[in-house]
């Protein structure tokens, strides 16, 4: 990721190693966006779906489908929403009836994040100014990360983590947008990264203690740092504010591929009560629109 709030993007932190692979994804998308003006996938037949679990999409995934078009055929597979998306982005999806579920950027980047008290101003007043914008246009939840170690220990790290947070759950809690501190893996995509561990993250909510400071798990990312999935979702799903999926190795399609058996996993959130969304976040190798109305069928547990 870029350490530019204005220019945060996944797209950009897979970048360095994931170059091949978005040259996939950049040729299926165009030939999926062709077939979208007039394709198989255009023709707006919607799923039927089960809706137990609210599925959602990020949209850097699809980015070289425009927008308008991504929204239109996202609505038609019954999804609710798309991800990670900033304020100029939007109307176009609500006007679908999506709901735009992750505010991008939140607060802080991936390397610089609340563990350093030196990024607390910042932080504070970047989440001043879009949490208030996330609230008016109902965006649920908005994004934070812990930051890079950079040689912090993982106590000073915790707790400073607390303290900026501590900062601003106010704020969240007046406008009734989550915080949602993610969870990403240091072994493969982001060396150093300090809530790479769920126990961690957990920890850190637990000392904040507010309604509105939750994890964003992200599934991919966990499944390399710790595996033990579903039994670890279970123990702590009250701490948990959103799901990331993501297919292990790889972080492609959710098939017989990959290491999980999604729908299994799938069920066992909805079995938690859970009421928040899940959203797709993997890189497709195939027909980008084909591989995401599968993983929404997959996963409709």
């Amino acid at each position: 990721m870029m350490t530019g709030i204005e220019k945060i993007t996944r797209r950009s932190m897979l970048a360095r190693t994931a170059v091949a692979t978005l040259g996939v994804i950049g040729a299926s998308s165009r030939l999926c966006a062709d077939a979208g003006r007039g394709g198989r996938f255009s023709t707006g037949e919607k799923l039927q779906l089960k809706g137990r679990l609210k599925q959602s999409v990020a949209r850097w995934c699809y980015d070289k489908i425009p927008l308008d078009q991504l929204a239109r055929e996202c609505a038609a597979m019954g999804l609710k929403g798309i991800d990670l998306l900033g304020p100029k982005d939007w109307e176009t999806v609500k006007k679908y009836g999506l709901v735009p579920t992750m505010m991008m950027p939140g607060g802080g980047t991936i390397p610089d994040g609340l563990n350093r008290k030196e990024n607390h101003d910042k932080i504070e007043q970047e989440l001043k100014e879009r949490i208030p914008l996330a609230a008016a246009a109902g965006v649920p939840n908005i994004i934070t990360f812990s930051g890079n170690r950079r040689g912090l220990s993982d106590a000073e790290g915790l707790e400073n983590c607390v303290i900026g947070l501590n900062r601003v759950k106010g704020l969240a809690e007046k406008h009734g947008v989550t915080i949602c501190l993610e969870l990403l893996n240091s072994k493969v995509n982001h060396k150093d990264y300090q809530c790479d561990h769920t126990a961690w993250g957990v920890e850190v909510v637990k000392r904040v203690g507010s309604p509105r400071v939750k994890l964003l798990y992200d599934i991919y990312h966990m499944q390399i740092m710790e595996g033990d999935i579903i039994r670890t979702i279970r123990e702590n799903i009250q701490w948990i504010g959103h799901f990331h999926t993501g297919g292990v190795p790889g972080r492609h399609e959710l098939d017989d591929t990959q290491e999980l058996n999604w729908a299994t996993v799938a069920r066992a959130i909805v079995e938690t009560g859970y009421t928040g969304y899940f959203a797709h976040e993997f890189v497709p190798t195939r027909d980008p629109l084909k591989s995401l109305r599968e993983a929404v069928q997959l996963c409709d547990v």
